[in-house]
């Protein structure tokens, strides 16, 4: 794999295995369609997430959501690598809203293992909006 970060295939697998496993637990009786997701912190924490759909769709849960719940559930800090899985285990990309939530979590050197390798946030989601473009924003108007 192209950006492996340092990381060996080994760990990627056991991230993979992670997704997989959670993605066993998702609510999915809506789409049919359960996902799981898997990512590494900088302290070495492994955390995961699945979707857990609702009656009222637009109020669904993503996987990447529940990864950046249990992040800050269990001490925060910053992803360093991520993947999530749908219902074969196969890897698949994370929707748009799900980027930007990875990225504010993760900044543009967070590695994802996408469909078409690893690659960083910043090949995923390129020019992408984050914390410093609000505090940038702030300085202006206090000038």
């Amino acid at each position: 794999m192209r950006h492996s970060g340092g990381v060996h295939q080994s760990e990627w697998d056991d991230l993979k295995t992670a997704a997989v496993e959670v993605m066993a637990r998702a609510y999915a009786p809506y789409s049919g369609y359960p996902v799981g997701a898997a990512a590494r912190v900088d302290d070495g924490r492994l955390v995961v997430g699945c979707n857990v759909e609702n009656a009222a769709y637009g109020v669904v849960l993503c996987a990447e959501c529940g990864v950046v719940s249990q992040l800050h559930a269990t001490g925060g800090g910053r992803l360093t690598h991520f993947v999530c899985v749908n219902g074969d285990g196969d890897v698949i990309m994370p929707c748009g809203r799900c980027r930007q939530l990875l990225f504010e979590h993760g900044g543009r050197d967070l590695l994802l293992w996408t469909v078409s390798g690893i690659k960083p946030m910043s090949e995923v989601l390129p020019d992408a909006f984050g914390p410093e473009d609000l505090a940038d924003f702030a300085g202006e108007g206090t000038q």
